[in-house]
């Protein structure tokens, strides 16, 4: 069995292989901010369980999810307004993160339905449903994801990234797209697996049995564009490039997501769960493509964050979220279609 000694934050994005090279996160449910919170049902328990962003938690425990609500904030010099969908829209960049009291990973859901489908799935009524699921493959993929995180983890505390102690607990939260939940819930199931439950054990960590959903790394909102075949992602990472403001088709831009990130992490890394133990804690995100390529930049401080598209996720891929530019993978930019 898996020790109950470790913090661990996880951060799971979706992406999806486009045709001519491109690859997106395909299972966008369209989370929009919102700035009232309302409830709904948790697909699998019945219970209450958060609908809509704005920063509410869900508490997932056996089965069960209860929702808290959180507003979202504007960054110190934005200025932030809501479209009819609770989509924010902002005027900059959100400050840089500050510096960390926790350990973060992130984790890119598995494949999904709406991958196979090659569709644009960012509705925000798609997190109260078990649309765009994980695929077998998917379920799969998230499995596999324990032993490569128990291998990052490992080779983070050889190489001193992180600090080895032991009962570091382990935390997963999740956006509430089926196939995020489902990847967390697989990644979580994998390292209950004896050989990886005694890899944990063995590294000192204790994994909460517990998964917390996060409407704020919920899948980027892709406005008229959802619901359309994946090759439109061409119309808008291009211009991210060069405006990470850009809300043409009614996207959310780079900005904003990168503002409900960091109003999600400090909120998570200065939440009393987390500071209630001695040492740091490692937290798991799990997410989609956009989101957490958009992360993965932001955190490290990378001057143009709209270049995100260039550092893409695989299905089930999980990464550090260091930050300094230089803990990045090297750039893979992509090939633009011919009619972007």
């Amino acid at each position: 069995m898996i020790r109950r000694m470790a913090r661990v934050t996880l951060i799971c994005l979706c992406s999806v292989e486009i045709a001519g090279g491109f690859a997106a996160s395909t299972a966008r449910s369209g989370i929009a901010f919102r700035r009232a919170t309302s409830r709904g049902t948790h697909p699998r328990s019945g219970e209450a369980a958060s609908s809509h962003g704005g920063g509410i938690l869900s508490r997932v425990a056996s089965n069960r999810a209860v929702s808290i609500s959180m507003p979202a904030l504007p960054a110190d010099g934005q200025e932030m307004t809501a479209t009819e969908n609770g989509v924010f829209v902002v005027d900059s960049m959100p400050p840089p993160l500050p510096p960390l009291n926790n350990d973060y990973y992130l984790l890119r859901h598995g494949q999904s339905w709406g991958n196979v489908e090659c569709v644009i799935s960012s509705a925000r009524s798609l997190a109260k449903s078990d649309k765009h699921g994980l695929t077998p493959l998917g379920f799969e993929q998230g499995r596999d994801s324990a032993s490569n995180l128990l291998d990052m983890i490992s080779a983070d505390v050889a190489c001193g990234d992180i600090a080895e102690a032991e009962g570091t607990r382990v935390f997963f939260y999740s956006s509430p797209f089926a196939r995020a939940r489902q990847t967390a819930e697989s990644c979580m199931g994998g390292l209950a697996e004896e050989s990886n439950s005694k890899r944990a054990e063995e590294l000192g960590l204790d994994v909460q049995e517990e998964m917390t959903l996060e409407d704020d790394i919920m899948e980027r909102y892709f406005g008229d564009l959802d619901d359309a075949e994946i090759g439109t992602y061409g119309l808008v990472w291009p211009v991210d490039m060069v405006n990470v403001t850009n809300t043409e088709y009614n996207v959310e831009s780079v900005a904003a997501v990168s503002t409900r990130i960091r109003n999600t992490v400090t909120k998570i890394d200065s939440s009393p769960v987390h500071s209630e133990g001695e040492g740091r804690d490692i937290i798991v995100l799990v997410s989609h493509a956009d989101v957490l390529q958009i992360t993965q930049l932001y955190a490290a401080g990378v001057e143009n964050v709209g270049n995100f598209s260039s550092y893409r996720f695989t299905n089930g891929e999980v990464r550090a979220m260091k930050r300094t530019p230089d803990s990045l993978p090297e750039a893979d930019p992509l090939p633009l279609p011919e009619d972007a």
